[in-house]
């Protein structure tokens, strides 16, 4: 992890921390063979591939753990039609993870992989 991330990561409160780096393992998992750039966007980390959409972890204004995609594209918007009672929502913009489990981690790898590929036609 390059020291810049790392300590965007130091400056969460230890819960949301190791929620997010759960996160950040879960989206290199998801990943496989696609090339992801692990990188800073709004001082917050963010994952991008070539053919997908920038997806940022960061804490929301209620202070709980969660994953960004951009406000312009339908990745949170078809997560939410597909899985929206088991999460919260946050219009079109987060998915916030809570202590998320292992059934929730099958469906956040849908909206990573969908991130990740959006492009892909």
């Amino acid at each position: 992890m390059k020291p810049e991330i790392k300590y965007a990561f130091e400056k969460f409160e230890p819960s949301e921390r190791a929620t997010l780096l759960a996160a950040r393992d879960l989206i290199f998992d998801c990943a496989g063979d696609i090339p992801v750039e692990e990188c800073l966007k709004w001082g917050q980390p963010s994952y991008v591939a070539p053919k997908g959409s920038a997806l940022r972890l960061a804490v929301n204004k209620a202070g709980q753990a969660a994953i960004y995609a951009n406000c312009q594209s339908s990745i949170v918007s078809d997560f939410a039609a597909q899985f929206g009672t088991d999460f919260v929502i946050e219009g079109n913009r987060a998915v916030v993870l809570g202590d998320f489990t292992q059934a929730d981690q099958d469906k956040l790898r849908a909206l990573i992989r969908h991130g990740l590929t959006y492009k892909v036609k």
